[in-house]
């Protein structure tokens, strides 16, 4: 039995490529918490996560200070029994973001040290459902941007194979969102997905009421249209519309997704595994929403994402927005709009060492054995 004998934690602020505005916020920074995990065999696995620009150092101390000493003399291999242990040890503090982001970034680790020990790499350590999914993008659908620009990047974006692209929506009008994605729908025709999404931005009768302005334009999903805490609103529209809901990317516990799926909340599942504590509880929302027949749509998180959402029956769709460019060597692999399984070992995720090094927050880094 190979034993957990080190831990390392580093963080790094990856800066967006392009601006990014939705209904409620603009994202400037993207704080990515890194552990590595080596065994005594000498075996490594790195994990992460992400946060929008806020709570990194609480992460970081977090990791530092009650999760990551627990790990030593740990057997990397029991990943179910050490997620709860760790999730019970900061049992007063979930079911939140803080505790969840700094889970998914250990789960993660455990996970790539299990694929790269075994030789697999992780879609089929996971479940090995398909090698390849379609993608949508969203990098060209913010709120800010011109409708002429939405238009341009949803052509390109079908000539180069995507299944849709996401429009962001909330402008102070309906009749505003209306005509954007008219727009759209116009010049990429009736094949073409076009997803929405509200970034928790409206309030349920306002969402009914644009919603059904929008019927007409046959879309994808609405994504996130109340406070996510809102499950009876959801479970409100839902009934009210023919348009799918999406909900998931600010869940944090299965308990939650269990409550949405069982009430009718939704019928699209976004589940991020960013934000859920990690690939274990990420597989059981999978799972649990296939038995509902939804289809699991995941939230952000490409390079990650294609392996899982490759991993499930259901896994439909890969949210194309490059995150990790500027400190991995590997790319997300496209062919024909569709996003092929790594086949590397592990998370199919290549560290650029150098450039993580040149661009850690060095007061965070920790060694801990």
């Amino acid at each position: 039995m190979a034993q957990i004998e080190r831990v390392e934690l580093r963080m790094v602020d990856l800066r967006p490529k392009v601006e990014r505005t939705d209904a409620i916020q603009s994202f400037v920074s993207q704080e990515t918490p890194l552990v590595t995990v080596t065994d005594s065999d000498g075996a490594i696995g790195t994990g992460y996560s992400y946060t929008i620009g806020t709570g990194g150092s609480s992460v970081m101390r977090l990791l530092a200070d009650h999760l990551a000493p627990r790990l030593i003399g740990r057997d990397a291999d029991q990943i179910e029994a050490i997620w709860h242990e760790l999730e019970f040890a900061t049992h007063a503090t979930t079911i939140g973001a803080i505790t969840s982001v700094a889970l998914a970034a250990i789960d993660t680790a455990l996970w790539d040290l299990r694929a790269r020990k075994q030789g697999l790499p992780l879609w089929k350590l996971a479940g090995g459902a398909k090698d390849r999914c379609p993608l949508y993008t969203t990098e060209g659908g913010w709120l800010h941007i011109p409708t002429e620009a939405l238009v341009e990047d949803a052509l390109d974006a079908k000539s180069k194979g995507f299944r849709g692209s996401k429009v962001k929506i909330g402008k102070p009008g309906g009749f505003e969102d209306f005509a954007r994605l008219s727009a759209v729908r116009k010049s990429v025709g009736d094949a073409y997905e076009i997803m929405t999404d509200a970034n928790q931005g409206f309030a349920v009768d306002e969402v009914i009421r644009r919603a059904e302005r929008l019927r007409e334009l046959d879309l994808a999903w609405l994504e996130e249209p109340l406070p996510a805490d809102d499950i009876g609103g959801h479970v409100r529209l839902n009934r009210s519309t023919s348009t799918p809901i999406a909900v998931g990317e600010s869940l944090y516990s299965i308990r939650h997704f269990r409550e949405y799926m069982q009430k009718g909340a939704c019928s699209i599942v976004q589940v991020d595994a960013g934000r859920i504590g990690g690939i274990t509880p990420w597989l059981k929302v999978a799972h649990a929403a296939e038995a509902f027949d939804m289809p699991i749509c995941p939230h952000f998180l490409m390079e990650l994402h294609v392996s899982l959402t490759c991993a499930v029956q259901n896994g439909k769709y890969v949210e194309y927005i490059p995150q990790l460019d500027d400190i991995t060597t590997s790319r997300l692999v496209i062919e024909d709009g569709q996003a092929l399984a790594p086949m590397t070992a592990g998370l199919g995720i290549e560290w650029d060492w150098d450039a993580i090094k040149s661009r850690r927050i060095t007061e965070f880094d920790r060694e801990i054995r």
